[in-house]
């Protein structure tokens, strides 16, 4: 475990997870993992087509990806201190490719200490190799109380 204890997280406080690099085989590994074999994420030809709006111009990661980031970061983060990640909820921004880097990143935005533990609101973030927003949402994590 680290030695940062509850008290030295305070609102502001930042963290920032491993950068991800999705190829073709990595979002090929998610369709066999999630049972998802939608052609956005598999058929190029498919994905030169128009969807209303919206021009991907290829494949793209699963959105579900990025959950996986974010968790990584936060569990990497919170499970050092003895804690435990209780919800996550994010939206999709922008579309991930092949080739593309994502980070992710978040924020302490509120703190609340219960009976059980210290409980901390994160804005998490994850942006690309251009500083686009991918994926935005809200985490909550807990961390016991020192003894």
């Amino acid at each position: 475990m680290t030695s940062t204890t509850t008290t030295e997280i305070t609102i502001g406080h930042t963290i920032t997870g491993e950068a991800f690099k999705p190829t073709r085989e990595t979002i090929r590994d998610f369709c066999e993992a999630s049972l998802d074999f939608n052609p956005l994420h598999l058929d190029d030809n498919y994905m030169k087509n128009s969807f209303g709006k919206t021009q991907f111009g290829g494949i793209i990661m699963h959105g579900m990806n990025n959950f996986g980031v974010i968790t990584r970061m936060l569990t990497d983060w919170v499970y050092a201190r003895g804690g435990m990640q209780r919800r996550l909820e994010t939206r999709w921004k922008v579309p991930v490719k092949p080739g593309d880097v994502i980070t992710p990143s978040a924020v302490v935005t509120a703190t609340k200490q219960t009976d059980g533990g210290q409980w901390f609101t994160l804005d998490v973030l994850v942006h690309n190799q251009r500083g686009e927003v991918v994926a935005a949402g809200e985490a909550m994590v807990e961390i016991p109380l020192a003894s």
